[in-house]
């Protein structure tokens, strides 16, 4: 018996496990690239995300996408202090870094990939950083959980604060 289609004959048992296959693995990974279509409201080709889930000014914009000037640090400038709202943040997805600011002038910055299941967090509000995909939630100060399946917290990443720039470090 031969595995391939003839015309007239219907389709094979193979090509249907094929597709069947292939429908389920589109299915997996459009679902766990939700972040890069805008799902999480981030607009897929734009890099940061302010605590409201708007957009930062055109400055943090340019920043995060390599306009910033080089100068201030060692990498790139990310924002500027005053665009990370007090008690919240801004997620820099392609950076893959979420830079918080718990208390006035004190910057925090962690990996903004969950430890859940990979998801990139989606936005900072009400003291978490918060995750789309499974609602896990994670605290502003410190990256521990606060909420939902993931178990570890989030990793540190490595900022520097030079004047009024953040930058990556």
């Amino acid at each position: 018996m031969t595995q391939s289609a003839i015309p007239g004959q219907g389709t094979t048992r193979r090509a249907v496990v094929t597709a069947a296959g292939a429908a389920g693995l589109a299915a997996t990974l459009a679902a766990c690239g939700k972040d890069d279509d805008g799902g999480s409201g981030g607009g897929g080709a734009d890099s940061a995300q302010d605590a409201g889930g708007a957009q930062p000014s055109q400055s943090a914009s340019q920043s995060a996408e390599g306009g910033g000037q080089s100068g201030g640090g060692d990498g790139m400038e990310l924002a500027k202090t005053s665009q990370i709202p007090e008690g919240g943040g801004m997620v820099f997805k392609d950076h893959k870094v979420v830079v918080t600011q718990p208390k006035a002038g004190d910057f925090k910055a962690f990996s903004s990939i969950c430890t859940h299941q990979g998801c990139s967090v989606g936005d900072v509000s009400g003291g978490t950083i918060n995750c789309p995909c499974h609602q896990s939630k994670f605290d502003i100060t410190d990256g521990s959980v606060k909420g939902g399946p993931a178990q570890k917290p989030l990793p540190g990443a490595q900022i520097k604060v030079q004047g009024s720039s953040i930058w990556m470090a």
